[in-house]
């Protein structure tokens, strides 16, 4: 079974993490990733698989976050809890450590709804 990457919100998360930092810049700090393919893919272009892992490293969140469905199966959306988590972990303004305190607290609010 094939899977589905949601290109749009990887391509938006990097393009947010970015921020004003040039391609040739954000390239160097991720490693192993030419400028050219970053653009490439904040235009909607699909990755390799090694460059996928590499830029969900570098937004800190899990390559599973970009997986919409398998093909045979019916699509699922993001989740608010998933979308907001995701957000957290690749704004580049807080802290590893604010990012995790501020996910601990919303998954602490979703758990207390069930």
């Amino acid at each position: 079974m094939a899977t589905l990457l949601n290109t749009d919100l990887f391509s938006s998360m990097m393009k947010e993490k970015r921020g004003s930092k040039g391609l040739r810049a954000v390239a160097e700090e991720i490693g192993e990733i030419s400028a050219a393919t970053l653009s490439r893919i904040e235009q909607g272009n699909l990755p390799d698989v090694d460059t996928f892992i590499r830029i969900c490293k570098w937004l800190n969140v899990a390559t599973d976050t970009f997986i919409i469905s398998s093909v045979n199966e019916p699509q699922h959306e993001l989740s608010n809890k998933d979308f907001v988590v995701s957000r957290l972990r690749a704004d580049k303004t807080l802290s590893p450590e604010a990012a995790k305190t501020l996910i601990d607290v919303i998954n602490h609010f979703y758990e207390a709804r069930r």
